[in-house]
């Protein structure tokens, strides 16, 4: 981290970069402000050389967000959608995250291998378990079940909790009104590095489709992890426990009951319904305030940030 920053400085000084960020605000946010968008900016564009500074800024703070800094994951992921031809306020953002990094250089991840439990309450007296839920779903996707590698070793040790955050900034980009989807993955106490910060492929309509293409990632990924997993020898405590934010999603994908009026949503909702079925994941409600994936989709302000990130770095 204290090379990647030593980097960054020598290039503010060989090309008089100056970035915005000051030693008071840097401690708040990696963008200088929780409003700038970067598809918005209209600065010129970098000359060939300052382009492959950026691009060498930018493959720095990758990695430092492979290495678990979180924190500044989307930011990261907004920056690097314009590698082919960024612009000078761009560059200058991409300083801010390194102010901000010298300013957040003691933040560890929190890892801890007791087990994630959560407390499901009811909303009303006819409102049904999740797991029950599920044994409904089976009479609808009757051929669903949860393959096991033909090859995979012996089960040792405790089982292991998979819990998965996931939301979506609906219309996030202002400009080709994509959405973007964040995702963050836990085995028991500890999020392993299965993070995700992306825009989305297709333009959704509403909060429910980006919600749904959003679930259907996560779906893909605790699948990936599981056989993983599996093949590692490691148990499973059960269906992994997905928690979204969007309460017509998760009764959409939850109740047998339940219908869908958006054909174009179509895959991504059976896609996680069967899974469902499959015994592979539940979904339950949870709260936009502390929807961890809610901080790898947009800007938050300080606040919120802060809040966010306490929960997942110390």
């Amino acid at each position: 981290m204290k090379e990647a920053i030593k980097v960054a400085s020598r290039h503010m000084e060989k090309h008089d970069i100056k970035p915005t960020l000051t030693r008071r605000t840097g401690r708040n946010t990696p963008f200088d402000n929780h409003l700038y968008r970067p598809e918005l900016d209209e600065s010129p564009y970098c000359s060939d050389e300052l382009a492959t500074v950026y691009q060498n800024l930018i493959g720095i703070l990758r990695w430092t967000c492979e290495l678990g800094r979180l924190d500044i994951l989307h930011e990261v992921s907004l920056l690097s959608q314009y590698l082919a031809q960024p612009r000078c306020g761009h560059l200058v953002q991409a300083m801010n995250i390194f102010v901000y990094l010298k300013h957040h250089n003691r933040s560890w991840m929190l890892l801890d291998h007791s087990r994630f439990d959560i407390e499901w309450v009811p909303k009303g007296n006819n409102d049904i378990n999740p797991i029950e839920r599920a044994q409904g779903l089976k009479d609808i996707y009757t051929d669903a079940c949860d393959e096991l590698p033909h090859n995979m070793p012996e089960a040792r040790g405790k089982e292991v909790d998979i819990t998965v955050f996931v939301d979506a900034d609906h219309a996030g980009n202002r400009v080709t009104r994509r959405s973007h989807t964040g995702i963050i993955i836990y085995v028991n106490m500890a999020p392993i590095i299965i993070w995700y910060s992306k825009r989305q492929n297709t333009v959704e309509s509403s909060t429910f489709g980006s919600e749904f293409i959003a679930l259907r990632i996560a779906t893909d990924l605790v699948e990936a992890l599981r056989y993983k997993l599996r093949m590692f020898g490691v148990p499973l405590s059960g269906p992994a426990r997905v928690l979204c934010d969007n309460e017509s999603v998760v009764k959409s994908s939850m109740y047998a009951e339940s219908t869908l009026k958006k054909k174009h949503c179509s895959i991504a909702y059976h896609r996680v319904r069967e899974a469902v079925a499959a015994g592979k994941i539940l979904i339950y409600y949870e709260s936009t305030s502390s929807n961890l994936a809610d901080l790898l989709t947009k800007p938050l302000p300080n606040h919120k940030r802060r809040n966010l990130i306490q929960a997942i770095l110390t």
